[in-house]
């Protein structure tokens, strides 16, 4: 099962709005869409700093280090679909607010 990015579109905004970012939204989003992700282990061996983070809804979501980690791309992933929710694109400044964990 192909992984789908929900919504493609938002990373292009992202990239946008962050032009410094795009190359690393772009290797991110060619990763993700040839590989097949069972798993946070699975997920782990592609990306070695992503990391879980439970919000204040209490669901797990999962975040990425991109362009060096000056950039945080939060998203929720449904391992058992094969889909890839883009929930925040994040500053490392904003990250360290913690703001939007409890927004989710």
């Amino acid at each position: 099962m192909c992984v789908r990015i929900i919504k493609e579109s938002t990373l292009r905004g992202f990239a946008a709005r962050h032009p410094a970012a795009e190359t690393g939204l772009a290797v991110w989003r060619r990763v993700v869409r040839q590989e097949q992700f069972r798993h946070f282990a699975d997920l782990r061996r592609c990306f070695r700093s992503a990391d879980q983070v439970r919000v204040a809804s209490g669901s797990p979501v999962v975040v990425f280090n991109i362009h060096g980690n000056a950039f945080r791309l939060v998203c929720a992933i449904h391992y058992n679909t094969g889909r890839v929710f883009l929930l925040r694109f994040l500053t490392h400044a904003e990250y360290d607010k913690d703001r939007w964990k409890a927004e989710l």
